[in-house]
């Protein structure tokens, strides 16, 4: 694609040791003028993957998802900013939307844009997992991410609209690859709780796993996905589980430490 053909917005891409999937993600922002990897120490070929297909790559120690993001923001060249993640492909279809967006002007400072989960390979349309919408598409001056551990969101003003074609995630590839977000997301999850001031016990290290499961899969209709959505419903609930049951550690742990200091 010549120069003259791409739009003016810069893709964002954090990542650490995401060779297997880059490429891909890599390949479907090509209509981007500008392409930028901000790598966390990688130590697979993510930063010379990135390089080969054009990305400026810069380095930068992690510290939260959030936290990365922010310190990237201002070295975008453009002023709209599409943040992907290395395991997220924009389909042609957006792309094209995204281009007519830009081009016409945007009307807001943020743009909702639909995310169909892959579940070892297949979309997954109903459950928790099929109503995933996030802010992806943002002007690189106003957005700014809230300082959270895990799931973190971009406060702009709103209401915001939101982008008729998806982008995909390929986010569960296989229990071997997934099982370090689970606890990731939970430890992260639990700490983000703590702050806030947030208690763990008995009914909540059971009530919240089981409601999670029951709505993704009862309420939201996981069932029809079949074993797939089933096992993502499980999946869920486990990890609210260890969420608030690490919850529950930390607090003691706490609570352990300011006994010993007042001994």
């Amino acid at each position: 694609m010549d120069a003259i053909d791409k739009a003016p917005i810069t893709a964002l891409i954090t990542a650490r040791d995401e060779a297997e999937v880059l490429g891909a993600a890599l390949d479907s922002v090509a209509f981007c003028a500008d392409v930028l990897l901000v790598d966390s120490g990688s130590t697979d070929a993510t930063p010379e993957i990135a390089r080969a297909k054009g990305a400026r790559v810069l380095e930068h120690p992690y510290e939260s998802p959030a936290r990365q993001k922010n310190w990237a923001l201002p070295h975008c060249r453009f002023e709209w900013v599409l943040i992907l993640d290395a395991d997220e492909i924009v389909t042609p279809e957006l792309a094209e939307e995204l281009r007519r967006v830009v081009a016409a002007g945007p009307t807001a400072d943020g743009y909702w844009i639909r995310r169909v989960n892959l579940f070892l390979g297949r979309p997954l349309k109903r459950g928790d997992w099929g109503r995933d919408t996030v802010i992806r598409l943002v002007a690189r001056d106003r957005a700014r991410y809230q300082d959270r551990l895990v799931h973190e969101e971009i406060d702009l003003a709103g209401p915001l609209p939101t982008l008729r074609a998806p982008m995909l995630h390929d986010t569960f590839r296989s229990f071997d690859q997934y099982w370090p977000k689970v606890f990731r997301y939970a430890d992260h999850g639990a700490r983000d709780m703590l702050r806030k001031g947030r208690r763990s016990g008995p009914a909540a290290i059971v009530g919240h796993p089981f409601w999670r499961f029951f709505r993704a899969y009862a309420l939201r209709r996981g069932f029809l996905d079949g074993t797939h959505g089933l096992v993502a419903a499980l999946l869920d609930g486990f990890t609210t589980y260890l969420k608030y049951a690490r919850l529950w550690e930390l607090r003691r742990r706490g609570a352990a430490a300011d006994a010993g200091e007042g001994r």
